[in-house]
């Protein structure tokens, strides 16, 4: 029984890690929806891609790309320069955990 409440106890604080990573993401991601809509799902009719759902290394490559200046963009690569690695990653498992 002490195993048991040992375990509850510490899976209890795994909650509010996972939650602060999230949210975290979610704030590095508020960024884009300007463009790319809240949730990553641009108003209907707009050319722009919506990242909601796309595969997460699809996500980061892409916006290493834009920074690294590999891929052209009209404002993207501006964007994206200000992103570290790790931001990126986070960003784009945000995406990706999003429904299409």
């Amino acid at each position: 029984m002490r195993c048991q409440i040992a375990v509850a106890a510490a899976l209890a604080c795994l909650a509010p890690a996972a939650f602060a990573q999230d949210a975290g993401a979610r704030n590095l991601a508020a960024a884009c929806a300007i463009c790319h809509g809240t949730q990553g799902k641009p108003a209907p009719n707009a050319p722009l891609i919506p990242l909601a759902g796309l595969p997460r290394d699809h996500i980061a490559t892409q916006m290493r790309a834009f920074r690294d200046g590999q891929r052209p963009a009209t404002v993207m690569h501006q964007i994206a320069k200000g992103y570290s690695d790790a931001e990126i990653e986070a960003i784009a498992g945000w995406y990706a955990a999003q429904k299409r």
